[in-house]
């Protein structure tokens, strides 16, 4: 796994050619064994392929046009119903600890959609510069779900060098800090 790990980019040119609902199918199947606090599974995803809604999306997305070269999006989003049962208004600055939690849980399912991707031969990018009123109009969903990020998913049309990564003795203690 750690060479998945390593090899891993994220891409932003996407060759025009479409990507098999089975192996759609498998991305979400990864994010589906994912850990969640209390077993919760807080994660919905929306698979988009529709030009039109892509367009949107890219657009509530800082209009990164690069974007719309992905034939996939995935649009990963955290269920606050899933701790929470009265709704809250969720975006950047909502102070609920159990807001927290669901995205943290929801960031594990995701990226293992991301890993799973790159295990087979697919590129995706994570995406999250946007706005969370704006993001949720554009995909129409409901107001306990707060859209943590959306994933552009295809074959890879290009292959990114590593990015220089600190080392670890920069970013590890033992025992102490």
């Amino acid at each position: 796994m750690l060479k998945e790990i390593k090899e891993r980019r994220s891409i932003r040119k996407y060759l025009a050619k479409d990507v098999p609902d089975e192996l759609i199918r498998q991305l979400l199947e990864s994010a589906q064994y994912a850990p969640s606090g209390s077993n919760t599974q807080p994660w919905r995803f929306l698979i988009v392929r529709n030009q039109t809604k892509k367009e949107q999306i890219t657009m509530a997305d800082h209009d990164q046009k690069w974007m719309l070269s992905a034939p996939v999006f995935i649009v990963c989003a955290a269920d606050i119903s899933a701790r929470l049962s009265q709704t809250a208004k969720l975006d950047e600055y909502c102070p609920l600890p159990e807001l927290k939690l669901i995205i943290r849980d929801t960031a594990i399912a995701i990226e293992h959609i991301v890993l799973e991707a790159d295990h087979l031969g697919l590129g995706t990018c994570w995406t999250g510069w946007f706005d969370q009123a704006e993001m949720q109009k554009a995909v129409g969903a409901a107001a306990d779900l707060y859209i943590c990020a959306v994933l552009t998913v295809g074959y890879s049309a290009e292959n990114p060098s590593m990015r220089p990564r600190k080392n670890l003795t920069e970013f590890v203690s033992y025992e102490n800090w």
